[in-house]
Parts: structure tokens; C-alpha cells; sequence
């Protein structure tokens, strides 16, 4: 990536671009978006989450259609279809870096798979075509390999949509880009970070092995299966604290951890016991991942069982959120535990659409009003759009 990197509590100031996630709903032509129709009063952001109705199936596309008519650019033809982007901020300074452009398309796809439409399943496309429009079909010259990765999950999870053959190529060629030149053993195994090999880090490690493993699944090629298997018996012993369920953020070349949970970490992992947890009985991948929920809900909360922590200090943290929501739930619902995680789960969507500003947009901060003025950027609009969405998983 290009722009500043995200910067934990515990790590220190790692190079990084930043970008707004984006949901579409605007037009399917190069006209301009409808504006979001007049909030009704009965959803006039209010006080504490306990004395809210929990936001339904229509407040989340609602949310949005907020979102796109802020951020969602169409921006031209591709072929006979088009192409689109998210723009970074409201004053579309620019449009959304590589990665958060890239989980910005995930929320779409989120939509889809919740109330799949012809028109959420376009703007999937549109915006597919605009990542290679911007970026073209290999990203080598790419220096991050969890920006790699998180763009080739999109591409995975478009292609599910779309049963695309380009979408399913664009995500294998650039998983086994980084794969060629970020597995070693040197720690024991594991991918770098970055490719001057300096860390070794769960934001590239655990979205691999949701990465590798969906590629299992579109491809039948049993190799992609067995290198999820590997990240994750090299990612569990060093990250996983099996006592309390946390998962560390990154090691140093020294073998140092030196970065805490964070919401898209903590998500990720949770992703991969998943998408583990079906094809091996050992480890007790399942019992992993209700440990890992366990610990987000105690301790990455701001108050235990509460509405989730901020991740406020850095762009790279600003939309957390939008990323631990949909892997947890996508957890809860192929597990069975939304009577345990349920309501918790409810009341941080239903906090999050509380404080929706009067365009309908929601910023990270859950405990705040969302500010009317500010020039807010689109990633840090993302979390409450997506965890709003992704609950209708299982609800």
C-alpha cells in the first residue's frame, strides 16, 4: 500500500495505506446517486443500546444506501458493463486505498448474501472491474502481502457470485504470488508481512488461511487445503494464547511478539478455525474459535459483553470493525451459537445505527454521535454498515 500504515497500541508505526470501505447502492448507469430518503423518527439516533429496538434487515440496507450515496463512484464503461470505486473520504479527495477498497467490495458481497439482488450482484462487478482497472490482474508490485491477500479473497468470494473464471484466476495467481515470496521457514514457517521481511504478522496469516482455504473449495487442488494446514499449525502455537483466547498481531525477526489483539486480527483468526473446523477433527478448531469469540467479547469491548472498543488511533484500525463483524458472524451462524454470541452481536449493531449521523452515516466511534461536519473517510464508515449487515447471517 501507499498510504500511512495502521499503528497498534502495541507495535510500533508500521508504513501502510489506508482506504474507506464502501457499499453500493447507487445507480447502475453514470448518473448521480439518490439521496437517502428522510430518517424516520421512530430511528433518530438515541440513547443507550438497552433502550433501543434491535436494527432490523431494512435499517442495514438502509445503512448502506447511506454509504453509497456518500462514497460509491461509477466511473465509466468496461467492456459492455461498467466500473466503479469507493472515493477515500466525502470530499472525494481520492478514491480508497488497495486493501480497504477491497473489504469495502466485501461488504457488498456481504449484502448479496443477505438479500441477493441484481443489483448488489452488478455492483460487485463494477466494482471488481474497477480494482482491475486501477491495479491490473497480478499485484506484484505490491509490498504488502496482506494487501495481496485481501484482495484475492475478494476476488474468491465475487467469484462465488459470479461464477467469473477471471474472478477465480485473479484471486490464484495473486495468493500464489505471495506465497512463492513469503512463506519461509525461517521463525518456523509462517509468511512476512511485508517483502523487506521484517515481521511476520496475523493480519497476512490468518486471512491466508481463509484465502487458501476457499481456494481449496473453488479449485478441488487438495495443496491449497494442506497450506492453510500449515499457516495454521505454525500461526497457533506463537499467536494463539490457548489460556484466555487471544491472538497476537506480529512477531519480529527475533521471534518478539510485539503487537496485542485488534478487531481485524482477532476476526480473521476466528475466519480460519472456521473454515478449518469442517475438514479436521484435531485440533479442536471449533472450541479455538468460541475461545477467540470469548476473548473479543471480554476483553476488546469496552466494557465486558459491551459495545466494541474504537481502534480510533490509526486509519489501518478505523474499520476493524467491519472485518471482525463479518467473520464472527459467519461463525456464529455455521456453528450454532447465536444463542451465546446473539445478543451481544445485536446490541453492537443496534448501538452502531444509534448513532448514525443525519446522512445515515456511522463513524467508529459507537459511543458518540456521528459528526454531520467533519470530512469523515469511507473505511472508518465501514464498521457499523458491515456488523449491521452480517448479523442477518444468522438472525
Amino acid at each position: 500500500m501507499t498510504s500511512p500504515y495502521a499503528v497498534s497500541p502495541h507495535s510500533p508505526l508500521r508504513a501502510r495505506r489506508f482506504a474507506l470501505p464502501a457499499l453500493l447502492l447507487s445507480l447502475l448507469s453514470g448518473c448521480q446517486q439518490d439521496a437517502i430518503p428522510p430518517l424516520p423518527a421512530a430511528l433518530a439516533p438515541s440513547g443507550p443500546v438497552a433502550t433501543l429496538a434491535v436494527a432490523t434487515k431494512s435499517d442495514a440496507l438502509l445503512a448502506l444506501t447511506s454509504f453509497d450515496n456518500k462514497f460509491y463512484n461509477q466511473y465509466g464503461t468496461y467492456g459492455p458493463t461498467y466500473k466503479a470505486s469507493y472515493w477515500f473520504d466525502q470530499a472525494k479527495s481520492r478514491r480508497m486505498d488497495f486493501w480497504t477498497q477491497a473489504e469495502a467490495i466485501e461488504m457488498v458481497i456481504d449484502a448479496y448474501n443477505v438479500n441477493p439482488t441484481t443489483e448488489y450482484k452488478n455492483r460487485i462487478q463494477y466494482l471488481y472491474h474497477g480494482m482491475r482497472d486501477a491495479y491490473g490482474m497480478v499485484w506484484s508490485n505490491n509490498e504488502f502481502n496482506d494487501d495481496i491477500i485481501w484482495g484475492s479473497l475478494m476476488c474468491l468470494r465475487a467469484y462465488d457470485v459470479w461464477n467469473d473464471g477471471g474472478m477465480l484466476t485473479m484471486a490464484r495467481q495473486n495468493f500464489d504470488l505471495v506465497w512463492a515470496r513469503a512463506w519461509d521457514t525461517n521463525l518456523g514457517g509462517g509468511l512476512w508481512w511485508k517483502t523487506d521481511k521484517q515481521s511476520k504478522n496475523t493480519c497476512v496469516n490468518a486471512p491466508a488461511i481463509i484465502c487458501a482455504m476457499r481456494l481449496y473449495k473453488a479449485t478441488g487442488d487438495a495443496s491449497y487445503r494442506d497450506k492453510a494446514k500449515l499457516l495454521m499449525d505454525w500461526l497457533v502455537p506463537r499467536f494463539y494464547v490457548a489460556a484466555t483466547g487471544e491472538v497476537k498481531g506480529a512477531m519480529n525477526t527475533a521471534g518478539q511478539l510485539y503487537e496485542g489483539a485488534l478487531l481485524y486480527t482477532q476476526g480473521t483468526f476466528i475466519g480460519a478455525a472456521n473454515e478449518l473446523r469442517p475438514y479436521y477433527s484435531t485440533p479442536d478448531y471449533r472450541a479455538m474459535g468460541l475461545k477467540a469469540m470469548d476473548y473479543a467479547q471480554a476483553s476488546l469491548s469496552k466494557s465486558p459483553g459491551g459495545i466494541l472498543q474504537d481502534e480510533d488511533g490509526t486509519l489501518d484500525t478505523q474499520g476493524g470493525k467491519s472485518i471482525f463483524a463479518r467473520w464472527a458472524c459467519i461463525f456464529v451462524k455455521e456453528t450454532g451459537t447465536a444463542g451465546t454470541y446473539g445478543p451481544w452481536l445485536d446490541a453492537n449493531a443496534t448501538q452502531a445505527w444509534a448513532v448514525r449521523n443525519s446522512s445515515g452515516i456511522m463513524w467508529n466511534l459507537w459511543g458518540t454521535r456521528t459528526s454531520d461536519t467533519e470530512n469523515l473517510n469511507s473505511w472508518r464508515a465501514t464498521g457499523g454498515v458491515s456488523m449491521m449487515l452480517n448479523l442477518y447471517r444468522f438472525r
